[in-house]
């Protein structure tokens, strides 16, 4: 009809990908396969198809992973392991006025994918203040960060942050590992993070920098509506 037409074609492009993307997932198409034929089908660029991967889920996958996420009040005196160059560079990025992306699943994201590159820059200590923070809120008994020891200098950010912790008043450490994902998932304890293969194989998850970024006033983007 004319009217539907029209209402359509008022209907950003990106907007019409995700619904059809959506459309797809939760009839049991597999999710990188769903995006690259919608993302295929409206001509849409390579940077799109990443921010819909990071941020589109199935409704089941992101019930789940949410029910996973814990308050903040429930961490007095428990342990925590942070997933550190995961949280550190979320938050970065938000300060940095970088894109950062509220997913379905609730946790934050953003797509700078520079791990393997990391360097500190000059909002590095705000961003790790502000981590600090928020976990001193939470009243935790032990806090443990872990980084990726094949990331250079990743033993000098660790001291460094062993430094700001104590500084801080948190009991803790941070320290480097071979093998950091596998240690999280393993761990048995609180942890903070946004990976989600880290979410789907812990029991309980601190959406820590959710936190950071309503305490700092930051709003993440939010891609065609999220689900309820």
């Amino acid at each position: 009809m004319p009217g539907e037409e029209m209402a359509m074609a008022n209907i950003p492009v990106e907007d019409m990908a995700v619904g059809d993307i959506r459309y797809l997932l939760e009839r049991g198409y597999p999710r990188a396969g769903a995006i690259t034929y919608v993302c295929n089908h409206y001509r849409l660029d390579i940077n799109t198809r990443h921010v819909f991967g990071r941020v589109i889920y199935t409704e089941d996958m992101a019930h789940a992973r949410k029910n996973r996420a814990i308050e903040c009040n429930e961490l007095a005196g428990k342990e925590i392991w942070v997933d550190g160059y995961n949280v550190l560079i979320g938050v970065e990025s938000a300060l940095k006025g970088e894109l950062v992306y509220l997913c379905d699943d609730g946790f934050i994201r953003d797509t700078r994918g520079v791990f393997r590159n990391y360097r500190c820059s000059d909002v590095t200590l705000r961003a790790l203040d502000s981590i600090l923070g928020q976990l001193l809120h939470c009243a935790p008994g032990i806090v443990e960060f872990l980084f990726d020891s094949q990331i250079s200098k990743s033993g000098e950010l660790a001291k460094w942050v062993s430094d700001r912790m104590g500084k801080a008043g948190l009991v803790g450490n941070a320290r480097t590992s071979r093998h950091v994902d596998y240690d999280l998932k393993h761990c048995g304890k609180f942890v903070a993070t946004s990976d989600g293969t880290i979410i789907d194989a812990v029991n309980d998850v601190v959406n820590i920098q959710a936190w950071v970024l309503e305490e700092l006033d930051i709003s993440p983007v939010e891609i065609g509506g999220l689900l309820e």
